[in-house]
């Protein structure tokens, strides 16, 4: 815009780079970013008036202080001079407001990481963390629902063919409407129950910086309620969708397990497809609007993957400490539909969130006790079942040392009339003993006493074949895990 020439010749000339999107100008220079709203009107944002852009800069300061109070330092005022020019925060008329922010490198992004090779997973697994405890104080809201978000879908998705294929828009618009009509009442006690939250509303990888280590969530949407008040699980989508269209299926499954562990948001869990077919369906027509054809038909793909039928089964994962159940689990969830795998519930996770405590934290040894153990065993099936009937394949990890354990799993499976399979993990003490004495920031509390003890009593399964035989039954893609199956 004309009005912004004056400002973007100042500020370009204190940057070494510029980055300039449809809606706003960073400058980059030295330790430090800035960043202008460009005079721009679109259906959902207006910053076209100076004082709505001094408005919309101190709100993105605020909500994105939330998260990343590190990098958000202030709005500063771009002022007329004595002399006719500009000046930083002078005491002549108001010319342009502008938010400042401490610089990052650009390989610190998640999105330049995930370009390099899958994500790290113990950065995955710190990101779940921190989403979930962000989206737990996050001020409940009201939101504009779904339905809106799928009729618009559809209507872009449909003007948008060619390029997009009009067969597989027609297939992805009946599936979300059908979706959409059945999740309805689901979607309706969430929001009840103030699961619909001012949520960061533009989680991607591009959208999270590594910092000394840990990711920080910044950039979010300010500019629109309808944006960002949403389910918190709609919020979460947007990063299982990104992570899904690079083809990192595991860092998928890895990120909504370790949410839902540490949320206890299970409920959730049948929202979850719908939630990510949306995600990618808007970015198809976004990329088609913008001339990306091949993109657009990746994400149209996606999109209608997430709502195609699945086969849900029981599987259970038996086995001693230190055995590979964890490891053996998390090879597998991805492998299953629909997206974003199978849900895992781990023995482990459940215990301690039984106790009311995170899944890192060890507990005493008068926690363990054979009332204790048989109160995590319901609630592993009482999660499992749930999730079944929610259409998802559900992985048990658990010991399942003795009959009396596995029984009720085998039945729960043959009740709801669905597939079972179960697969034994095991190895020599002494590989056992390195493996457990080896392991760093994992819910188990087992030790080597705990493994002796468990050779005493258990009563391996003569019929559950070892765990190796699951990753030639469920083929998928490589997921970089380790070779042996350790954890």
């Amino acid at each position: 815009m004309a009005e912004q020439e004056e400002t973007l010749a100042f500020l370009s000339r204190q940057a070494e780079r510029v980055i300039s999107t449809h809606i706003s100008h960073v400058f980059l220079g030295g330790g430090t970013a800035y960043k202008i709203k460009r005079a721009v009107r679109f259906p959902y944002l207006d910053y076209t008036s100076l004082a709505a852009r001094k408005i919309f800069c101190e709100r993105e300061l605020a909500l994105n202080r939330r998260t990343a109070p590190g990098l958000y330092r202030r709005v500063r005022t771009l002022t007329r001079a004595a002399d006719g020019g500009l000046e930083w925060d002078g005491a002549g008329a108001p010319v342009e407001y502008v938010l400042e922010m401490s610089r990052f490198p650009d390989e610190a992004l998640l999105g330049a990481a995930a370009a390099r090779g899958p994500v790290d997973r113990g950065v995955l697994r710190d990101l779940a963390d921190t989403i979930a405890g962000f989206h737990a104080k996050a001020e409940t809201a009201t939101g504009a629902g779904l339905e809106k978000v799928i009729e618009g879908n559809a209507e872009r998705l449909s003007a948008a063919c060619p390029p997009l294929d009009a067969a597989v828009v027609a297939e992805l618009n009946d599936a979300s409407r059908a979706a959409h009509a059945r999740l309805a009442p689901l979607l309706a006690r969430r929001a009840a129950a103030g699961r619909v939250r001012r949520c960061h509303g533009d989680l991607h990888l591009d959208n999270i910086v590594l910092l000394e280590g840990r990711p920080v969530l910044f950039d979010c949407i300010e500019f629109s309620d309808e944006f960002a008040c949403i389910d918190v699980l709609y919020d979460l989508a947007f990063l299982l969708m990104d992570l899904l269209r690079r083809e990192d299926a595991g860092g998928a499954a890895l990120v909504a397990n370790r949410y839902m562990d540490v949320s206890g948001d299970e409920d959730g869990l049948a929202a979850l497809p719908l939630f990510i077919s949306a995600r990618a369906a808007i970015r198809a027509h976004v990329c088609a609007a913008q001339g990306k054809a091949a993109v657009a038909g990746a994400y149209l793909a996606l999109a209608a993957r997430a709502l195609r039928p699945a086969s849900p089964r029981l599987v259970a994962v038996g086995g001693f400490s230190g055995s590979g159940k964890s490891t053996l689990a998390a090879r597998l969830a991805p492998r299953f539909s629909p997206p974003p795998g199978a849900r895992v519930l781990r023995s482990d996770v459940l215990r301690k969130r039984l106790a009311g405590v995170t899944p890192e934290t060890r507990l005493p040894a008068r926690a363990y006790t054979p009332a204790g153990s048989a109160r995590v065993y319901a609630e592993l099936l009482r999660l499992g079942e749930a999730g079944l009937r929610a259409g998802f394949t559900i992985i048990l990890d658990a010991a399942f040392l003795r009959a009396a354990e596995r029984g009720p799993a085998i039945a729960l499976a043959a009740r709801l009339g669905l597939p079972f399979d179960g697969f034994w993990l095991d190895a020599p003490d002494e590989v056992l003993a390195a493996r457990l004495a080896a392991r760093r920031r994992d819910a188990s509390d087992a030790g080597v006493e705990v493994l002796r003890a468990q050779r005493d009593f258990a009563e391996p399964p003569a019929t559950w074949p070892p765990g190796e035989a699951a990753l030639e039954l469920f083929p998928g893609a490589a997921d970089g895990a380790p070779p042996h199956l350790s954890g």
